[in-house]
């Protein structure tokens, strides 16, 4: 991977969802390949179910918030914020959002649905949303085809992030890579 990367995602969500986590396993993923990585994010009322949003660069940059119509992906973690957070996305961005459906950003672009909370019940891991939401982007990203997304980072990665983070907790290390598993494989059905 060239060291020139330039990407900037928007991570959105509620207090609790995980937003800070994905954040911080995007961010040991670009260190890892030897790039630069700037993160800043809101709280707001977090604690209480309030937005909580993330900005992650990595490469070559001097600021950490990502301006309006400048983020090259968004992974939305609860459908709702797509509205108060769409207009950050380039046109030509990808976005993947915690839908039933595929949500309209504005008349040019849609977020692709995933439906995270099913999927985290079905594996028994409520609170597993974030990683299947990765997951799902990361399985976009390996695509080929047309709906192929550009992410610096791929599912091996995340996975050695994880297995570095948790080492010898075994039992949270196996649900968190089953969880961006179910993800990963929802997406390629």
């Amino acid at each position: 991977m060239s060291k020139t990367v330039k990407q900037q995602i928007l991570i959105s969500g509620v207090g609790g969802q995980g937003v800070l986590f994905v954040t911080g396993l995007l961010a040991e993923a670009a260190i890892s390949k030897g790039l630069a990585v700037f993160t800043s994010e809101t709280h707001g009322m977090a604690q209480r179910g309030g937005t909580v949003v993330s900005h992650f660069k990595v490469g070559d940059y001097s600021s950490p918030l990502i301006r309006p119509f400048k983020a090259d992906g968004l992974l939305v973690l609860k459908d709702e914020n797509i509205a108060q957070h769409g207009s950050f996305l380039r046109k030509g961005g990808w976005a993947v959002v915690n839908s039933d459906n595929d949500l309209s950003i504005d008349d040019n672009m849609a977020a692709k649905g995933v439906n995270a909370d099913k999927i985290a019940q079905e594996i028994s891991n409520p609170k597993s949303v974030n990683l299947i939401v990765l997951g799902f982007a990361l399985a976009r990203a390996g695509q080929k085809a047309g709906d192929g997304i550009n992410l610096f980072c791929s599912l091996a990665d995340i996975k050695k992030v994880l297995r570095k983070r948790f080492g010898s907790r075994k039992k949270l290390l196996d649900a968190s890579i089953r969880a961006l598993a179910a993800g990963y494989k929802k997406c390629l059905k």
